[in-house]
């Protein structure tokens, strides 16, 4: 294929190639830009012959026809000073003639000039000049002598008549001149007449002409252009409103159908990808079903769990203590120990499955989220823990708390097993003494409680927060080492994050934010709460 029709087909579908907008746009305007540069130039040429003939009229025609009757009047002029003179003889009057003849050849040269596109004028202008130098040699000047000679007029008066003649001839002449300058002068403004008409049509074309390219212009772009653009927009509209199946066709210039294009193939990946969230989304539902079903069944365990579990461990412990205390004198040492044995595993197992349904509960059970004074619960968890803080002589030193927004039971278990925890891991050589902080920011609040007990070695940062993890053997400490792991997943509950601050070396010290909500609560002025006291 030659490479003019491949430039003339779209890439490869072999369709023609359609012009973009900028081109559409740019061969308007130069077509628009020619047809004004040609009217101006046809207007500026009717300009320059309008201004031509009138300029040949008013600057050549008229002066020369003016200059001709000059000629005629100084003709005249010189005839009557000849004759004053002849008939008295006084030189006073021959000044005009003398006058008259300088001014005539000024005059004759002019008229030559203002009558050069003139020929035929020209040449009667010659003829009347000959004639009037004929008249002033054969007569004027004959005259002028003989009387200046002495001659009577009496005399003269043949020669004088004779001069009439001849100077009547120079006369009609100049006369038939005068009617040929009138004759070109009445032709010249027939021409500026039709000059000026051709001129005034000319122009009305030229305004008909852009009048009509610019209506053309308009229903091009109309056509071309914004009815395109319109249809794109209507079908992108119907897309819009929930027509998915309704597709684009590219039509208009070329970077309209690009576009058109582009906004089907941006239809189609959207329709794709709706199909694809629906079919998400029925697999999302459907999951929900089953984790509805999972979480009745979690429900059902947990009944089970906290009823029907926990009866037959409460039998095994009781009878294993009744026949402890009925066979006591009966059992050797071995026995007793076995019986113990068999009561602290009921108990423990009773213990963990407390604390487990505790853990299964966070979030799903205790759901109260309503704005909670953080100094009420923490006063409460210190109450819960009056025993264990009075026989550890613990000291509780805590900032003026906020008021947050959250489950009030579940933040009474979070400051209840981080204070207990800081409790029981006391250092056995020196008081327990317990520091809570409250630094606040534009998100929410940085909670930490420290304490100057055994501390937990860095390594095991992570492992403390998992359920039923312990670092110390099970006789050493009492708990089932759940406490960390319910601390964190309420602090989770609430939108914060409970972490181990691995830079504290005095014993253990745990980090945790709760969130401001969207709304929050202007919390109250700090010297209005009195920090919390040991109970």
């Amino acid at each position: 294929m030659s490479s003019a029709t491949t430039a003339g087909r779209s890439p490869g579908d072999g369709r023609p190639m359609r012009m973009t907008t900028s081109r559409w746009l740019s061969v308007m305007m130069l077509t628009m830009t020619l047809l004004v540069l040609t009217g101006g130039a046809v207007g500026a040429a009717a300009l320059s012959h309008t201004a031509a003939v009138s300029n040949r009229l008013a600057d050549r025609v008229g002066p020369a026809r003016t200059a001709v009757g000059r000629l005629e009047s100084g003709l005249l002029e010189q005839v009557a000073a000849v004759r004053g003179y002849v008939i008295t003889g006084n030189p006073e009057l021959l000044r005009p003639y003398e006058e008259g003849v300088a001014t005539e050849r000024a005059t004759v040269d002019r008229a030559r000039g203002l009558l050069a596109d003139e020929p035929d004028a020209l040449r009667e202008l010659d003829g009347a000049i000959r004639l009037a130098d004929r008249w002033r040699t054969e007569f004027a000047t004959r005259l002028i002598g003989a009387r200046r000679a002495g001659t009577p007029p009496e005399q003269l008066a043949p020669v004088v008549e004779r001069g009439r003649l001849a100077f009547d001839a120079a006369g009609a002449a100049l006369t038939t001149l005068e009617a040929r300058l009138d004759r070109v002068q009445a032709a010249g403004r027939r021409n500026l007449d039709d000059a000026r008409s051709a001129r005034d049509v000319l122009f009305v074309a030229i305004l008909a002409m852009l009048l009509l390219f610019s209506i053309v212009i308009s229903v091009l772009v109309r056509t071309t252009v914004l009815r395109p653009l319109g249809r794109l927009g209507a079908s992108v509209r119907q897309v819009a409103g929930g027509e998915f199946d309704h597709r684009l066709r590219p039509e208009g210039p070329a970077d309209i159908a690009r576009l058109t294009a582009d906004v089907e193939t941006m239809r189609q990946r959207v329709v794709d990808a709706l199909m694809t969230s629906r079919g998400d989304r029925d697999a999302l539902e459907q999951q929900a079903a089953e984790l509805r079903r999972s979480n009745e069944d979690l429900e059902q365990f947990a009944y089970v769990a906290s009823h029907d579990l926990q009866e037959p461990l409460r039998k095994v412990a009781s009878f294993c203590q009744m026949l402890q205390r009925r066979y006591d004198d009966q059992l050797d040492d071995r026995a007793r120990q076995y019986i113990s044995y068999a009561v602290d595993g009921a108990t423990r197992m009773q213990e963990l499955i407390n604390d487990l349904l505790a853990f299964s509960r966070i979030g799903r059970v205790y759901s109260d989220d309503r704005e909670v004074d953080l100094a009420e619960v923490f006063a409460r968890a210190e109450s819960n823990l009056s025993g264990p803080i009075a026989e550890a002589d613990a000291e509780i030193v805590a900032d003026p708390l906020p008021v947050v927004h959250g489950d009030p039971t579940l933040l009474t278990m979070l400051w209840q097993n981080l204070l207990g925890n800081a409790v029981k891991f006391r250092s056995p050589d020196r008081v327990p003494r317990i520091r809570v902080t409250v630094a606040e920011d534009a998100t929410g609040w940085t909670f930490g409680v420290a304490d100057n007990g055994i501390g937990i070695d860095p390594r095991y940062a992570d492992k403390i927060f998992l359920i039923f993890q312990r670092l110390h053997p099970r006789g050493g400490y009492d708990g089932t080492g759940i406490g960390l792991a319910i601390c964190k997943k309420i602090v989770e509950y609430h939108g914060g994050t409970l972490l181990l601050d691995d830079t504290y070396a005095e014993g253990a010290r745990f980090t945790f934010t709760l969130p401001k909500p969207a709304a929050a609560v202007v919390p109250e002025q700090a010297g209005e709460r009195a920090p919390a006291v040991p109970a």
